[in-house]
């Protein structure tokens, strides 16, 4: 799929299926290929357009700067080389945080914004925890063993009643291609850390669906819960079966309230 070339680097992004665009963005140590489970259930009723952030996947350089404002400018510039005026926008954990500062910054051009296991708040347990996986990483044989401790903070307790998956998920993150490498998972932590919302929750001023894991204890319903109180049009629902992972753990749930928001918010 095609890359777009701006001023510091050339990202890259994915496109697939018809209808109104809807844009998807992923979250920490993740890129496009996070919305595979997904895909599949959205294009035939959407153009869904995935970019690699900033410091991810086939987007080059990875020592680029990685601030989320320029990700998020990123995001405008793609849909400007791509013609669309207006569009749908959904992220996932740091993905949401970006969608909320492109519907509150860019008001005019976003129809909707999906948050899913996301959460305006500081959490210092949450920057420990990345933390602690890239110290791991860095270690020897950390390769695998970061990975392996990433699991329980993600995935929901059904993941883990067959220990295939958590092997098949570890056999499938070695030999992606176009995995994050160590430097580049430190650079995003590094933006993740000074992230602070230029864009207030009174500027959402679009339809806004806010999903929750149940499961999610990187980012617990309860604890995120308050942080989306200052939007108006707010829809939320609580996925009983997921946990921070929300796309892999409940990819029907997930795009079945989707599809029944954006439906109800279409493009005008």
């Amino acid at each position: 799929m095609p890359d777009l070339a701006l001023n510091d680097l050339s990202l890259h992004y994915e496109v697939e299926g018809n209808g109104p665009p809807l844009v998807l963005l992923a979250g920490m140590l993740s890129d496009s290929a996070a919305w595979t489970p997904l895909v599949p259930l959205l294009r035939n009723s959407f153009t869904v357009i995935r970019p690699d952030n900033r410091s991810t996947g086939r987007t080059t350089p990875k020592d680029a700067p990685a601030t989320m404002d320029l990700m998020v400018r990123d995001v405008i510039a793609l849909m400007d080389h791509l013609g669309h005026a207006r569009f749908h926008v959904a992220g996932h954990s740091m993905g949401g945080l970006m969608t909320l500062e492109i519907a509150g910054l860019f008001a005019d051009r976003v129809a909707s914004a999906t948050v899913m296991a996301s959460g305006r708040v500081r959490s210092p347990r949450t920057t420990a925890v990345f933390d602690s996986l890239l110290a791991i990483r860095r270690m020897p044989m950390g390769e695998e063993t970061w990975l392996r401790a990433l699991y329980p903070w993600i995935f929901g307790p059904a993941f883990f009643t067959d220990p295939g998956n958590a092997e098949a998920a570890l056999n499938a993150a070695l030999a992606y291609p176009y995995a994050q490498s160590a430097d580049a998972m430190a650079h995003q932590i590094d933006a993740f850390k000074l992230f602070r919302p230029e864009a207030s929750l009174s500027d959402v001023t679009c339809p806004a669906l806010i999903l929750y894991g149940a499961q999610d204890i990187l980012v617990p319903p309860a604890l995120a819960k308050p942080g989306f109180d200052g939007i108006g049009k707010k829809t939320e629902f609580t996925v009983e079966n997921a946990g921070h992972s929300i796309i892999w753990d409940a990819p029907g749930d997930v795009a079945s309230c989707l599809l029944d928001f954006l439906s109800e918010h279409p493009i005008r």
